[in-house]
């Protein structure tokens, strides 16, 4: 069964063709693997909202990518990605916020009965557009399917 990973984003996609062509560069490569990447755009925080209440109800593992969230290595993040692949049933979303930020309801859930804060991960400390934050997580799961493999790519 092949593992399906989403990455749901607030905004639109880039119209800088480079941007485009790595993202498709990565999607080609990861195919190999089993590891099916795609990409859901939505148009505000409450759309994006709604796409994560469908994954959870399909028990799917949620993942937000915030820079307050936990920093980690290459080899953490391919441990981690499986775990939460398996976790999930073989179906992973990752969620970038727009211009600002994630919407608090993920980060901060309203009371002690509502579900846990799915967990935060942080690419760098540095800030990037959501497109290019796109563009590093997918070059992150090809780097973490090879790191599993034994390859050369991650030296």
């Amino acid at each position: 069964m092949a593992m399906r990973v989403n990455i749901r984003i607030v905004g639109r996609k880039s119209s800088e063709p480079w941007l485009e062509e790595g993202v498709q560069m990565y999607e080609s490569r990861l195919k190999p693997s089993n590891v099916e990447v795609e990409t859901t755009w939505h148009k505000d925080n409450p759309a994006l909202m709604k796409g994560i209440e469908q994954d959870s109800q399909k028990n799917h593992k949620i993942v937000c990518l915030d820079p307050n969230g936990r920093s980690t290595s290459s080899e953490i993040f391919c441990d981690n990605l499986y775990n939460w692949l398996e976790e999930g049933g073989s179906r992973l979303s990752f969620v970038i916020g727009g211009a600002e930020g994630l919407p608090p309801e993920l980060k901060y859930p309203k009371s002690s009965t509502a579900q846990a804060s799915p967990p935060l991960l942080s690419l760098s400390a540095l800030t990037f557009t959501h497109q290019f934050a796109r563009l590093l997580l997918i070059e992150q799961i090809y780097r973490a399917t090879e790191i599993r493999k034994g390859s050369g790519y991650h030296k």
